[in-house]
């Protein structure tokens, strides 16, 4: 960095990631749990896309937006899981100052991605369980092209400001980094300049892509137990037991994302890493959850996960007899 006249501050043409702090000397045997989470995110979300797409009776709504979510989660993992490894196992840190705009953009932009796909699987549950004569003329092939492009510009034109908000502030108070991936939420508190902009601006995405999202996921489930509670107990439990996978995505998304965002604006001396755990389990944790949530509880993947590890393994085992 090139110190300039502004007491403090300096240009930065990179910024050095970190690990976890405190435990750097653990940095070696933790990237093994990293790329067995890693290798779990690609091998479950691949398999959900490989059958979702080889099954013709899966080429439903539910299934359609389930392969969407998988594409985000790998998209996800591995925009920021192979830089994680590096810096465990070759404490290669520093990453350039565009490159890290780029994360910026790639781990907002699918973020907002991943809100819009929960809400979409939130809207077609409650006209399947509500409306369930009208369900294939309501959510139309034609009408989930239209969700999807909605989402998708949605967060484009949202997300698009963050790393150009960043690109205005031309000097830096460090350009060390806690977290082991670019946020915007911490690029922008080390910056010298005024951040008024970023911080309103940041505020105003997630009321109101993910603020809005859970409002509306939230708003349906309460339409839906609504129904269930009017019918008798066994279909009640049927209807809502097509609803858990979803609602543990749900969580396991909104859970961490909620955390992350309060530790960041009220950060505690008592627990001065806790945004870092936030950080990493809401990055971490739903590439590598979402397939196992949905092959546990989804009948109809856990059958063809089934088919299609045991063809696998027995072709191993008459490849090892030839």
């Amino acid at each position: 960095m090139s110190v300039t006249s502004h007491s403090n501050c300096s240009h930065t043409s990179h910024f050095i990631l970190s690990s976890i702090p405190g435990l750097e000397d653990f940095n070696f045997w933790m990237g093994f749990p990293l790329i067995s989470m890693y290798i779990i995110a690609i091998l479950g979300n691949t398999s959900m896309l490989y059958i979702i797409k080889v099954d013709q009776e899966l080429h439903q709504p539910m299934y359609i937006f389930l392969s969407m979510l998988s594409m985000i989660d790998l998209l996800i993992a591995t925009t920021t899981m192979p830089k994680m490894l590096g810096i465990f196992w070759m404490d290669d840190r520093e990453i350039a100052f565009n490159i890290c705009l780029t994360q910026i953009f790639f781990i907002h932009f699918l973020s907002a991605l991943e809100s819009g796909i929960l809400l979409a699987m939130a809207v077609d549950r409650f006209v399947a369980i509500c409306h369930p004569l009208r369900y294939s003329s309501i959510l139309t092939s034609q009408k989930l092209c239209k969700m999807f492009a909605m989402i998708l510009v949605r967060g484009a034109l949202g997300l698009i400001p963050f790393p150009l908000l960043i690109k205005r502030l031309p000097l830096w108070k460090s350009n060390r980094l806690t977290h082991s991936y670019c946020l915007h939420q911490e690029v922008m508190n080390l910056a010298c300049g005024d951040i008024r902009v970023n911080i309103i601006y940041g505020l105003f995405i997630i009321l109101s892509i993910m603020g809005i999202d859970s409002l509306f996921i939230s708003f349906s489930y309460m339409l839906i137990i609504k129904m269930v509670l009017g019918l008798v107990e066994e279909a009640s439990m049927k209807a809502f037991s097509t609803c858990a996978s979803h609602i543990c995505a749900v969580l396991v998304y909104y859970i961490p994302l909620i955390g992350l965002s309060v530790v960041h604006r009220f950060k505690s001396n008592t627990m001065p890493n806790l945004h870092i755990l936030f950080g990493n389990v809401y990055l971490l944790l739903p590439p590598v959850i979402n397939p196992l949530i949905y092959g546990i509880k989804t009948k109809q993947i856990r059958h063809r996960l089934k088919k299609l590890y045991g063809k696998i393994i027995h072709r191993g085992k008459n490849s090892r007899n030839i």
